[in-house]
């Protein structure tokens, strides 16, 4: 078998078969491949598609290159969320404490945030302490009593994807639908869960800026789910706005505290509760979705998910009286808003941009090594559709470098779109795929 015909087939429009899917994954892995006819099979499969049996194949192949991980030692059906990335986005923070609280185990493996999309594992580290380089003894340990951990990827997990997915960022080959779902779904398929929740975005702050192509991205990973043998839903989720109103690390986990109190933003708790359903509901705890949402609101009123937040804090190493007081949290020592020019109604806010701005405190990384600023970050005190006065504050931003401080609100009040005529606010959800 050889590459060159494998290119060349794909380039004429025609199915790969098991087996040279296979050979070219194995290749390109350990390096008998070269780089340059990854990237032209890449651009073909870019260019032509591939079909459900090819994507499938593919994506088991890329999850079985590396690290299998058994979750058998953990009692229950195993669970897990994921998103495809957005501005503000912190649900993994309420969810898992919410979900584990009903007896439902969570080990969740999390990355962290580059560019301007964050990471739920940079967003824990904010909290001191805490801890995401586990054994899998503790990692397994602390599910079986707890119900839920939270780690940094394995460095053997699915590394096919890794290799292609650094190659396709340079060859222009990213928006590739099929090669998109092999890689967030190998991740998935690797890491062991028996329910796979995903929660597709679309919008400004999303990679998959329309409802149509965010539908399609969700089948495709669904039915790679399903045909893998495990039990897969999807959720398209809007991300014009920023989700929630904190974007910035130790910010959003305070929101996501707020939350588990019982004062989460209404936009937020609506995703949040929709995409926890679906894990209650996959999970077998109960009979519909809607019979799910009612035992897990019972879990932020009873306090359960709050204190089942505190004590995964603590296990992880973190300092616990964070989750009961919020103000230990060190925010930076600049604060300024964001002032309306004029009169009028929030007709746009982009979610991009929002992102950017928080990025340029130094509260995400544009490389992998950058550090990140925990404290800095933006809140939104004013969301589409909103009435705004002259002089009214649109954000609130967190800083600690001033000169910093000066750019990323010149870009923040570019984010801002003020219009005379009132526009109605975005759905959160848009469709769910089953």
């Amino acid at each position: 078998m050889r590459m060159y015909d494998i290119i060349d087939k794909k380039k004429l429009g025609e199915k790969l078969t098991n087996e040279e899917i296979a050979f070219f994954v194995k290749g390109y892995t350990d390096g008998s491949i070269p780089d340059y006819q990854a990237s032209a099979l890449l651009m073909a499969i870019a260019i032509n598609g591939m079909d459900v049996r090819e994507t499938t194949e593919l994506t088991l192949l890329m999850a079985k290159s590396g690290e299998m991980l058994d979750l058998s030692v953990i009692k229950g059906v195993h669970v897990d969320k994921h998103s495809s990335g957005g501005v503000g986005d912190k649900t993994t923070l309420i969810i898992g404490p919410m979900v584990a609280s009903l007896g439902i185990p969570v080990a969740k493996m999390s990355g962290r945030g580059l560019g301007h999309t964050g990471g739920t594992i940079d967003k824990l580290e904010s909290i001191p302490g805490f801890n995401t380089s586990l054994s899998k003894e503790t990692f397994f340990n602390n599910v079986n009593t707890l119900g839920l951990a939270v780690a940094g990827q394995t460095a053997n997990l699915a590394p096919a994807d890794k290799k292609l997915y650094a190659l396709r960022d340079v060859t222009a080959t990213v928006s590739s639908i099929p090669l998109i779902a092999a890689s967030i779904m190998s991740k998935k398929l690797a890491a062991g869960a028996d329910v796979i929740v995903l929660d597709v975005k679309t919008g400004s702050g999303a990679f998959m800026k329309t409802v149509d192509s965010a539908k399609e991205l969700a089948r495709r990973m669904v039915d790679i789910g399903n045909n893998a043998g495990r039990k897969t839903f999807a959720v398209i989720t809007d991300m014009n706005d920023p989700l929630g109103i904190a974007v910035g690390n130790s910010l959003e986990v305070i929101e996501a505290i707020n939350a588990l109190k019982g004062k989460g933003d209404e936009k937020l708790m609506e995703v949040v509760y929709k995409l926890a359903s679906y894990m209650v509901y996959g999970a077998g705890k109960a009979s519909s979705p809607e019979e799910a949402r009612e035992k897990l609101e019972e879990t932020i009123t009873s306090g359960k998910a709050l204190e089942t937040f505190a004590k995964f804090v603590k296990a992880q190493g973190g300092d616990d009286r964070y989750v009961y007081d919020t103000s230990f949290f060190e925010l930076g020592k600049i604060k300024e808003d964001l002032l309306s020019d004029i009169d009028g109604y929030v007709s746009d806010i982009r979610a991009d941009e929002v992102g950017i701005a928080s990025l340029i405190l130094g509260g995400g990384r544009e490389k992998k090594d950058d550090v990140i600023d925990p404290g800095v970050g933006i809140i939104i005190n004013k969301k589409t559709s909103d009435r705004v006065l002259k002089g009214e504050p649109l954000a609130t931003l967190y800083a600690n470098d001033a000169s910093k401080l000066a750019e990323a609100k010149k870009r923040l009040r570019g984010a801002f779109t003020i219009g005379a005529e009132k526009v109605g606010a975005y759905k959160m959800i848009y469709d769910t795929v089953e």
